[in-house]
């Protein structure tokens, strides 16, 4: 049995030399600032939760992730784990409570509850003339306004290892998560990935919030966010291309696992961040799928992958 059950994935956190290149990067990438103090940054997407990103101010790393939980009982279960913190009252904007531990890599997890809900931001929508409804926007004209995509939600994180499959068992065991996709290179023992989802029983999630990605390096391979739209994904792209000072890695394309239309950029020390809609969404009565890498691995359209990505962390 799981020590909890995570619901959901709250944010990431990064260190960073520069606040202000990270908040010029993240506006238009498309979060927008929930707050700043003197050393932290905290982004938010349009929906409710406070924030979804937080920027600490020092040399570039990977601090952690932290997942929600339904509520305090959670955290009382999750504090008697050995090497975790006990509940602490989290004395940063946004607060509630949470627990915390470092993962087999260092890494500070967070189980947390309680955080500060804010008013959720308004968005552009696009109806569509399309398959069978023809006539959804019958007389208007459609005409899109330019600008960053807008960022909805933190949805998943990638952290790349050795020992994927040893690191995978970790996390479940701590968080509840369960397979919705495992993919293997050569014999069929050796897991080199699996798509993670939350257990939320009977409710339908995303196919997949966490995964450990097998390579040569540890670190963080991504983080990724939902948008609004396959317009959304592609109005960001044009917008961060036309910034012209940052680096494109992958993309546009739809995923195999998981179905969703991804685009990824680096920020300014070489993380990676993820645009992506429309995923598969699953509940507890899916079966796990076993496949090998190069389907795996691979678009239902859009280039391949680059080795550049498959290989890619950042400490």
């Amino acid at each position: 049995m799981p020590v909890v059950k995570v619901t959901d994935l709250a944010y990431g956190r990064l260190q960073s030399p520069s606040l202000d290149e990270a908040e010029e990067f993240l506006s238009k990438f498309g979060m927008l600032r929930s707050e700043r103090t003197k050393d932290r940054l905290y982004m938010r997407g349009t929906d409710p939760g406070h924030h979804i990103h937080i920027t600490h101010l020092g040399p570039s790393k990977f601090v952690g992730l932290a997942f929600l939980v339904e509520n305090e009982d959670e955290l009382k279960k999750f504090a008697k784990t050995p090497g975790a913190s006990g509940i602490e009252n989290i004395d940063e904007p946004g607060g509630g409570k949470r627990v915390r531990i470092n993962d087999p890599h260092g890494y500070q997890m967070e189980v947390l509850c309680g955080m500060q809900m804010l008013p959720p931001l308004p968005t552009r929508r696009a109806v569509l003339n399309w398959g069978e409804d023809k006539l959804r926007r019958a007389g208007e004209l459609l005409r899109l306004a330019r600008g960053p995509s807008q960022v909805k939600r933190i949805a998943h994180a990638v952290i790349m290892t050795q020992n994927a499959k040893e690191k995978t068992g970790w996390y479940r065991e701590m968080f509840g998560f369960i397979p919705s996709d495992e993919v293997y290179a050569g014999a069929k023992d050796n897991i080199i990935a699996t798509f993670n989802r939350c257990d939320r029983g009977e409710t339908y999630v995303d196919h997949h919030t966490f995964l450990c990605l097998e390579g040569p390096k540890v670190g963080l391979n991504h983080l990724a966010f939902e948008v609004q739209s396959i317009d959304d994904v592609m109005l960001g792209h044009e917008h961060l291309q036309q910034a012209g000072n940052y680096q494109h890695v992958w993309g546009v394309g739809r995923h195999l696992l998981g179905s969703q239309v991804y685009d990824y950029w680096k920020d300014p020390w070489g993380r990676v961040h993820e645009h992506w809609t429309d995923t598969d969404v699953l509940n507890v009565h899916a079966r796990a799928n076993l496949l090998p890498a190069e389907e795996g691995l691979s678009s239902q359209w859009g280039e391949r992958v680059p080795e550049e990505f498959i290989t890619h962390a950042i400490p």
